[in-house]
């Protein structure tokens, strides 16, 4: 069983959506899942740590921004060592702008940046996610969970 933090920000509920249903898919495998939202929920940098991998999720702004109440995360997120540390970032945007989830992209990058295991997929959803859409998120979340399960090369050494 692994531990997984499901930190996310959601206005009209698309990403929120998705979150909800990889948390039921990590759940339903025996994983704890801890669901916080950037909205009334402050994450320390250093809780970060305490678990095994964590799924981010944004909505963006007009032209590829990042809502105001991810920033902090964004900047502060330095502040520890989260090198190899696994993460999957995921959320919803309007294809109408020329920036297609910008901000999925800056945080993941950012992450990437930071010595951080990524997953390669950036999950993102037009709008509102359909029925498809919410089997890619599952497909994302199994992709996380089966990377949790994976050992290490150098735990065989």
């Amino acid at each position: 069983m692994s531990k997984i933090l499901m930190v996310y920000a959601s206005q009209t509920g698309n990403t929120e959506l998705m979150a909800e249903a990889m948390v039921d898919f990590l759940t339903a495998e025996s994983n704890e899942v801890i669901t916080k939202t950037f909205d009334f929920d402050w994450v320390e940098p250093e809780e970060l740590l305490e678990y095994d991998a964590i799924l981010i999720g944004t909505h963006t702004w007009d032209d590829g921004e990042m809502p105001y109440e991810v920033e902090d995360f964004y900047e502060e997120v330095e502040e520890v060592d989260i090198t190899g540390k696994l993460f999957g970032v995921f959320g919803s945007g309007d294809s109408f702008y020329d920036i297609f989830g910008g901000a999925i992209d800056l945080i993941a990058d950012r992450l990437e940046n930071l010595g951080a295991d990524v997953l390669k997929e950036r999950l993102k959803v037009d709008l509102e996610p359909d029925q498809e859409d919410i089997e890619r998120c599952i497909r994302f979340a199994k992709t996380l969970s089966g990377k949790l399960q994976t050992p290490s090369v150098l735990e065989n050494v």
